[in-house]
């Protein structure tokens, strides 16, 4: 009598125990790849987007308003630069999330 896989009873069906063992490890596996940054989640793409939204608008309006308000501590025209730069900064930074917003997630 040749079996195929000697440490098999060829006459015992799958053991359900085993299953479920199988099916833990492989949930166990996928999470430690998440958690060690070698795969991501599936939303990854939309919170990086999400995320350069966020630091676009944040850096023009306080970048603007910056380079605003040192110019106007340079030349005494408070608080004109700072508006008129701050406006800029919005300006950009809402072309910025336009363009972004336009970008095709993979």
């Amino acid at each position: 009598m040749a079996v195929d896989d000697p440490g098999q009873d060829p006459l015992v069906r799958e053991d359900p125990r085993l299953t479920t063992l199988d099916a833990q490890l492989a949930e166990a596996q996928r999470a430690e790849a998440v958690r060690s940054g070698k795969t991501q989640r599936g939303s990854g793409k939309g919170y990086a987007q999400g995320n350069r939204v966020l630091a676009g608008l944040i850096g023009g309006i306080a970048g603007g308003a910056l380079i605003g308000w040192l110019l106007d501590r340079v030349f005494g025209t408070a608080p004109f630069l700072l508006l008129g730069l701050m406006f800029l900064g919005i300006i950009v930074a809402f072309g910025n999330i336009i363009r972004i917003s336009g970008e095709r997630p993979e």
